[in-house]
């Protein structure tokens, strides 16, 4: 059974009973806690928490799931891997135990004929956790399961939780005896690869605190409702009812194996190392594409690290079966072809996707090439000194600076007789990890070492007065330069400044610190940045342009009060954006992060699409509503809880205190826990002008505007931007857009008709290329290098049409074209130059150095593009060299 239908056989069966079919949610969870959706629960957890009422009292899906915690061992097994599929049935309090038994019984033993998966019953063994009878008894009554089948299991089996607070209870899961030449008897207690998990019914009860009830750790309170999750994996379904012994081997895994076996000549199943290359390529390349899919692209933080880590590690793993060309577009056009029917935005986003994955090859690849000129010229030292291994420090500036893995450095070191210092390399990655947990407490790396500030951190907070002055007179309690103390600084010195009391706000909260200056007899400094360590001491950095600094000095920080008032508009425009956005689109548009700083500001949303011209402008108008309102900026204090009751409005996954400040600009419309410094009163923002609204991620969008005297700039430019185009159209502006539009369709009316010109011109050139095909030993070429502005849709047309014309004949059709410096290729075998052996996608490669290009494709058609146009003539020769070599 494919794994399509597996797919919807189980979404039918929940389907006809009364369960509302959920499209998959996007790999990016919405749950600041997790980087990616890890569980098929994860987009109905408000639901299950009680915080949104359900739409249904119950839902299906089966939703694509990331989880990387184990990515190394990834390929090591035939059990993990990143990406995989996880069907689920839920049930927000409407049935419990006994129904969510009774469905997943009846689907499993069903007969296929009947719709359902048809796994022998007698086969079937389940575990429950520990004290759960109530299930036990289930399983006896609904399934008619003997006793000896039904096993006892403690939390860490049979308690599941998302591995953060939120969630969880009690779990049953189903397990399936694949036979004695699998392993031991005894059931899932024994021997969990011949018992294989296949589904697991989760009794979703409880909310888990910082510990986790899986170590017997109590619940910290009851949900809501009783509700059902469940989870069964489709992957693992999938190969037991293919009859092979793991998922790589399934309809939708296996291929990408062929793939590797094919660009590499090595064989899968001949040896584990080489298998664990294969499984990685086959795993990671999916996670990466559908990752690609969702919004992320390749960066060294959060999801965007992921991505490159798992694109890495395709590259690395290929590379290290010999492969040393390009493979990504090949790989990926293999996801889009497999999974495409399931994920459509595979397909139809696919050029993007193949861009960005693309480019990450590419500056990998340049990355192993200089990794490798340090790793020759270090083995040469190696050697030279007298020496067999390769030092730690030599195999950790590659990791570190180059990318390397170790296994890689390993690889490339046996293969010139040396071994690598591995201890060593640890030690320096374990030290450097721990610099890294220090530095992640600190905003920026200038105050990323925080043992320096210990003695002052003891000493106390620094006060900040900020709120209620711009100047205030305070002590220098350290001075700091390259991370250690100093007794002063003199003027040209940059150092960081401790105070005991200061008006310049510390960045904090989307608001950029202030600009300002520290003052005393005879000395003067300029600021450079305030931040926070430890949320309670204020680090300046200076710049002393007049006189000396020491420590124990009385000096008078005094912030740039211009500045200063920009930076309260910004942050009060901020806040009256995020009021509009929720009025407009509601309480789902979450705030996910801001950055304000003197007359500008962006903000960043939750929210699944893009924003019409209309939305815009209503958010907009709402704002600067606000504004002309003149409404009352206040502030007080609170607990948390307090502030919430009240309705306020706190960024979730921010850490607040016991005490909070809250911000409310004209009553509960805009009612927000902030630290942040505003104005009196909304008018003083002056006017505020929204620059655009984009992306930043799968279900995030970033608004931006300017506010105050740079928004009047902005229109200002704006106007005359207008002013230029109306008198050079010579139309009222009125008429501005219609006289636009008007060009614009001309435009395209006579690039239409120039293409279809071209189209023509090409097309009738097929009766002549075919004329003057080039014997070639067995076969014969049809090759040319076509007009300039030759586009691949040209190219495909043509060659399609030379091939059609050379009927039976052995040939190879290869064209060329350019458009805007690029050199867009088609490479067709006719079906009986197939039969000879020859392949479209081997014979690319015979000229894509020649181009500087990529491409790849089926044995009879292939296609890509490179960037060299002056080597077109030398692929031509290229190819006749490589079809006279390979015939003779």
């Amino acid at each position: 059974m494919q794994t399509l239908e597996i797919q919807r056989r189980f979404l039918e069966y929940f389907q006809r009973n009364g369960h509302t079919v959920v499209p998959s949610a996007s790999l990016i969870s919405q749950d600041p806690t997790v980087l990616f959706t890890i569980a098929g629960m994860a987009p109905f957890k408000p639901y299950f928490l009680g915080q949104q009422t359900p739409p249904w009292p119950r839902a299906t899906s089966v939703q694509k799931v990331l989880r990387t915690l184990d990515i190394e061992n990834v390929g090591q097994t035939t059990r993990h891997c990143t990406f995989f599929q996880m069907a689920g049935n839920f049930s927000f309090g409407d049935y419990f135990k006994a129904g969510a038994i009774t469905h997943a019984w009846t689907l499993i033993t069903s007969s296929v004929e009947d719709g359902g998966l048809g796994f022998d019953p007698e086969r079937i063994w389940v575990t429950v956790y520990k004290n759960d009878d109530e299930a036990i008894r289930l399983w006896e009554e609904i399934a008619g399961l003997p006793a000896e089948r039904i096993q006892r299991r403690g939390g860490e089996d049979n308690y599941w939780d998302m591995g953060v607070p939120g969630p969880g209870g009690p779990c049953s899961e189903i397990y399936y005896d694949r036979g004695p030449e699998y392993g031991l008897p005894g059931g899932p207690v024994a021997d969990e690869d011949r018992y294989i998990e296949i589904w697991n019914l989760v009794f979703m009860q409880d909310v888990r605190g910082e510990d986790s009830p899986k170590y017997d750790f109590p619940p910290v309170g009851s949900l809501p409702e009783k509700n059902i999750d469940t989870g069964m994996g489709v992957e693992r379904v999938a190969f037991l009812l293919q009859g092979v012994d793991n998922v790589y081997e399934t309809d939708l895994m296996r291929p990408f194996i062929a793939t590797a076996e094919q660009l590499s000549g090595r064989t899968y199943g001949e040896n584990h190392t080489d298998d664990v290359r294969f499984r990685v390529i086959a795993d990671h390349v999916r996670s990466a594409a559908l990752v690609i899919a969702d919004g992320v692209t390749p960066s060294n933080e959060g999801r965007g690290y992921v991505l490159r880590r798992l694109i890495r590690r395709v590259i690395r793993s290929i590379r290290l079966l010999g492969v040393t060309e390009p493979v990504m577009a090949t790989l990926l056009t293999q996801v889009r072809d497999l999974l495409g029917p399931i994920y459509t935005d595979l397909a139809t986003d696919f050029d993007r996707i193949l861009r960005v994955a693309v480019a990450e090859e590419d500056s990998f690849r340049k990355t192993l090439e200089s990794g490798s000129k340090l790793f020759t010229d270090a083995a040469a030292q190696t050697t030279a000194a007298g020496s067999s291994a390769v030092s730690g420090s030599t195999a950790f500036a590659l990791h570190d600076t180059y990318g390397f893995p170790l296994d890689l450095t390993l690889e490339m070191a046996d293969e010139v007789g040396l071994s690598v210092d591995v201890a060593g390399f640890k030690r320096l990655m374990d030290e450097q990890k721990a610099r890294a947990r220090a530095d992640a407490k600190a905003r920026k790396g200038g105050f990323a070492d925080q043992h320096v500030y210990r003695e002052l951190l003891e000493l106390g907070a620094t006060e900040f007065t900020g709120y209620d002055e711009l100047t205030s007179e305070g002590t220098i309690r350290g001075l700091i330069a390259d991370g250690e103390r100093i007794p002063a600084a003199k003027a040209g010195d940059i150092v960081e400044v401790v105070l005991d009391r200061t008006s310049l706000y510390a960045e904090a909260g989307g608001q950029d610190s202030d600009a300002g200056q520290i003052l005393g007899s005879g000395l003067s400094a300029e600021v450079l940045d305030v931040q926070k360590i430890a949320r309670k001491l204020w680090v300046h950095q200076v710049r002393v342009t007049e006189g000396e600094l020491t420590e124990g000095a009385s000096v008078i920080t005094a912030v740039d009060a211009a500045n200063r008032a920009r930076a309260n508009q910004a942050h009060s425009a901020t806040h009256l954006v995020n009021a509009a956005l929720r009025e407009l689109l509601g309480p789902d548009a979450l705030q996910a992060g801001s950055y304000n700083k003197p007359g500008y500001l962006r903000l960043d949303f939750t929210w699944s699409g893009g924003l019409s011209g209309s939305a815009r402008a209503e958010i907009e108008a709402a704002a600067n509503r606000a504004i002309t309102d003149n409404l009352a900026v206040t502030t007080s204090l609170s607990t948390v809880a307090e502030a919430k009751a009240r309705g306020a409005v706190a960024l979730f996954g921010e850490v607040y205190g016991d005490v909070v400040r809250v911000v409310e600009i004209g009553g509960p419309w805009s009612l927000e826990l902030c630290g942040g410094t505003h104005v009196a009163r909304s008018s003083e923002v002056g006017s505020l002008v929204l620059l655009g609204e984009s992306s930043v991620g799968s279900g995030v969008r970033r608004v931006e505007s300017y506010v105050g005297f740079d928004a009047f700039n902005h229109l200002a430019a704006e106007r005359a931007l207008l002013e230029n185009l109306t008198g050079l159209l010579k139309v009222p502006s009125k008429e501005l857009p219609s006289r636009v539009a008007g060009l614009v369709e001309r435009l395209k009316t006579a690039e239409k008709e120039l293409a279809a010109m071209r189209a023509a011109a090409v097309l009738s050139s097929a009766g002549s290329l075919v004329d003057g095909a080039q014997r070639l030993g067995d076969v014969e070429l049809v090759a040319a290098a076509l007009p300039s502005g030759t586009s691949a849709g040209d190219l495909r047309a043509l060659a399609g049409d030379v091939k059609g014309r050379l009927g039976g004949r052995p040939a190879v059709v290869a064209l060329f074209g350019e458009v805007d410096g690029t050199v867009p290729f088609v490479v067709a075998v006719t079906d009986a130059a197939l039969a000879t052996g020859l392949k479209a996608g081997e014979l690319v490669k015979a000229f894509l150095p020649d181009i500087q290009g990529r491409g790849g494709g089926r044995p009879e058609l292939a296609q890509g593009s490179g960037t060299n146009a002056a080597g077109t003539d030398d692929a031509l020769a290229s190819l006749r060299v490589t079809l006279g070599g390979s015939n003779g």
